[in-house]
């Protein structure tokens, strides 16, 4: 072996060596590396863990007012319902109370007006009977 080939040798050598130094210490970093992102995670974790216990109580809270809510707008639909019905019960039984009673009254006035028109008919006939007997007399 000649001199040379030792030394490029020695240099390949302490190539390797400063490539294996560099490996180490870059998987020291990278080791370093993943602990502080564990530690961030399970920090955020943390964090945010209670954050989505909120807005699964406040998810539960809002189905469940509008149950509520679904629940109070059928009541007031069924409300409203049987308070139109009942109204137009009361209607229909008032107008039978009152309309009956006024064409009962309707008939009799109509009655009552015929009645006077033939006692009026009548005394006129009997006026004018009269009036054709004064004259039948004074001729």
């Amino acid at each position: 072996m000649s001199d040379w080939a030792v030394v490029f040798l020695g240099v390949i050598a302490v190539a390797t060596l400063t490539t294996a130094i560099g490996q180490i210490g870059m998987f020291v970093a990278a080791n370093r590396l993943s602990r502080k992102i564990e530690g961030l995670v399970a920090s955020v974790e943390q964090e945010v863990k209670p954050i989505f216990g909120h807005l699964n109580a406040i998810g539960h809270d809002a189905s469940r007012a509008a149950s509520l809510a679904t629940s109070q707008v059928e009541r007031i639909d069924r409300l409203i319902a049987t308070l139109t019905e009942r109204l137009s019960e009361l209607l229909h039984t008032l107008q039978e109370s009152v309309a009956r009673p006024a064409r009962d009254s309707a008939a009799i006035v109509a009655g009552f007006k015929a009645a006077m028109r033939v006692v009026q008919e009548l005394r006129t006939n009997r006026a004018r009977a009269r009036a054709e007997d004064e004259e039948a007399m004074f001729i």
